[in-house]
Formats: C-alpha cells, sequence, structure tokens
C-alpha cells in the first residue's frame, strides 16, 4: 500500500495538479493555441456503442470549456481498444489535439503484462471519466421469459443451463460469464462468437441465447424499447461493492463467494468499472494544455446542459478526474502476481 501511495503522489505530480501551474495561468496560456483549432476525438468501436454515443455527447459539449472553444471531431476507427490507445500513447503529435475515449479494461491488459499493449497505463494523460459506476452495474441479465426469477435458480443442475452470450476471449462479458460459470459456480452454458453487444440481444430475442453481462447503462443506451417493456431480468450486479438501488434484492457478484481468492479475483476484475468510461490524450503534452483539457473535462460534467442531455440518454454520470482514474490503475497495479494469474487464465479459458 505503501508503494500505491508514493504512486499516487508521484502521479499528482505528473497531472500538474500539485504542480506550479495553475488552472487560470495555464487557460490564458492556451487559449490563443486553441482558438480555431480542431481537436480529433478518437473512438475505437463502431458507431451506436455506448463508447461512441458518449464520445459524441462529449464532443458537443467540452468545446465549451476548453479556452478558445476548438472544435471537437468524432473519428471512429472500427478497430480493437487496444489499437486505439496504442496509437494514442505512440503518437508522435503531442499538442493537445488529439483524445480518445478507451475501453475500461485497456490499463488492465497493460498490468497484465499482454505483449500487445504498448503503453504505460501510468504515464499516459487521463483526462478523466464520466462515469465510476455509483449509479450502473455490469449485469448478468437473462430474457424475462427464462426460468431462472433469481441467481439461486441458477446453481441448481436440475434445471437447463443458462446459455449466455459472449464476444469471445479477453472480452469483458466473456470474463465476467467465466467468473459466474467457474468462480461463482453456476449452471451456465458460455456461447461465445458474437460481434457485439447488439448481436447478443438479437440472438436473445430469437431465444437463440437466455442472457449475457452487459452493463446496465449499455442496455438502457442501446436498448430503450426492450428495456421499458421489461425484457430483460439482473440476476447478479457486478462492477459494484453495494447492492444497485435499482434492484435492491438483486445481489452483487461478491456476496456470491466468502472465498478469499475469489473476493481478490473480484476486486480486480472489477476494478476497471470504477472508470468505466475514460478519456486520454497523450503522454508528455505540454502542462499547460494537459491541465486545460483536464480541467475543462471537469467542468464539462457540471455543466447543465451537458447533464440534461446525458441524463436523457439514461448515461451514468458519476464523473472522476484525472487523479481518479490513476488512482484505480495504480491500485489494480498494486494486485499480488496470484491474482492476476488467476485472472489471465480466466480471460482466456475456452470453455
Amino acid at each position: 500500500m505503501r508503494r500505491v501511495r508514493q504512486t499516487i503522489l508521484l502521479l499528482m505530480v505528473g497531472v500538474g495538479l500539485v504542480a506550479g501551474v495553475s488552472r487560470q495561468a495555464a487557460a490564458q496560456t492556451a487559449e490563443p493555441f486553441y482558438k480555431g483549432k480542431t481537436i480529433n476525438f478518437l473512438v475505437a468501436s463502431v458507431p451506436g456503442g455506448v463508447n461512441d454515443l458518449t464520445a459524441r455527447l462529449i464532443a458537443r459539449h467540452l468545446g465549451k470549456q476548453i479556452p478558445g472553444n476548438p472544435t471537437i471531431v468524432v473519428q471512429n476507427l472500427q478497430s480493437s481498444g487496444l489499437a486505439l490507445i496504442n496509437r494514442i500513447y505512440n503518437t508522435p503529435d503531442k499538442d493537445g489535439l488529439l483524445i480518445g475515449i478507451v475501453e475500461r479494461g485497456a490499463p488492465q491488459v497493460a498490468i497484465m503484462g499482454d505483449p500487445n499493449a504498448r503503453f504505460d497505463p501510468l504515464k499516459i494523460t487521463w483526462l478523466g471519466s464520466v462515469s465510476s459506476y455509483g449509479n450502473d452495474a455490469y449485469s448478468l441479465s437473462v430474457n424475462a421469459t427464462f426460468h431462472a426469477k433469481t441467481v439461486e435458480d441458477l446453481r441448481t443442475t436440475d434445471r437447463p443451463s443458462a446459455k449466455i452470450g459472449s464476444t469471445g476471449a479477453g472480452a469483458t462479458n466473456g470474463i465476467f460469464t467465466n467468473i459466474a460459470k467457474d468462480v461463482l459456480k453456476l449452471n451456465i452454458q458460455h456461447v461465445r462468437g458474437y460481434r457485439g453487444a447488439a448481436d447478443v440481444f438479437l440472438a436473445q430475442q430469437r431465444t437463440e441465447l437466455d442472457g449475457q453481462v452487459v452493463g446496465l447503462s449499455s442496455i438502457k443506451v442501446g436498448q430503450p424499447a426492450l428495456w421499458q417493456a421489461g425484457a430483460f431480468r439482473p440476476l447478479i450486479m457486478f462492477g459494484r461493492t453495494t447492492r444497485f438501488a435499482e434492484f435492491p434484492d438483486v445481489p452483487t457478484g461478491r456476496e456470491l463467494t466468502k472465498d478469499p481468492q475469489a473476493l481478490r479475483l473480484l476486486d480486480f476484475a472489477e476494478s476497471p468499472f470504477f472508470m468505466a468510461l475514460p478519456l486520454v490524450a497523450p503522454p508528455g503534452l505540454p502542462a499547460d494544455r494537459a491541465l486545460t483539457l483536464q480541467a475543462g473535462f471537469m467542468a464539462m460534467t457540471k455543466d447543465p446542459a451537458f447533464i440534461a442531455e446525458a441524463q436523457k440518454m439514461s448515461l451514468d454520470l458519476t464523473p472522476i478526474d484525472g487523479l481518479g482514474v490513476l488512482k484505480v490503475i495504480a491500485q489494480m497495479a498494486a494486485t499480488p502476481p496470484d491474482v492476476i494469474a488467476q485472472f489471465k487464465e480466466i480471460a482466456g479459458a475456452k470453455n
């Protein structure tokens, strides 16, 4: 824990929170640079997903909070989340005109030592996250027509297994499906290979699948009609240390085990949710521009117009700043190696 605290203190210096540059001075210095400029805002996913919709919401509001009021243009790379953060981290353009919304699990992948992660999550410039999952959960939800009414119904093997769909090895939905099956010992059949959550929802409507593990906000934002019609029944809430107020009778994943190793695994697995929709810029930005982007992001999250539009989208709006994101990452980096090894095995499981 001492090493984590020391790391966080160093990171505070790095993001300018204890540096000698004040926000006002930074804004005055940055305004001439940003006036008349365009910020390129990268998104890995295809249009229509929660990351894309969040990025477009931010693009409509963030420029008003940056001195000089730059235009912000969203670009969908339609590539992997790792490809996006690698591109931002290694770009030669460290002038403050490139930002991105990245997959929340990308820092975790780097901490696990994946050779495809060509970035240091403790050195990149984190602007903050609009969501820390304060009003959200990563839910194992089934079709309302499925026989299981509670998670206890998935502990028995005298009824058919729940066919839970995911997008493949390494995907967060697949990892938590494996956690539910192999760590929490639930009666689940893991069905892989779908291109995305939208395809899983279609398979559920065809009753090809019984459910999936997905964010509640993703359901509300991406499938509002089905959500309003009561088409889904949440059985477990991951990504939370307490029960979700909207579903007080649905247990958290942590409530379903007393095994210390399993709880440590859940700590590591769930950490990315507490920085659920993070924004980044390249490392090595001029201090005034990094601080201006960070301050502008937090000012945007307090703007009534932004808040109203986020609420209309049913987006979880529990923002944290860049330092808050770094604290989550530093805690993940302090995870014991044996827990990370177990998580890697689950993430790559074929069953």
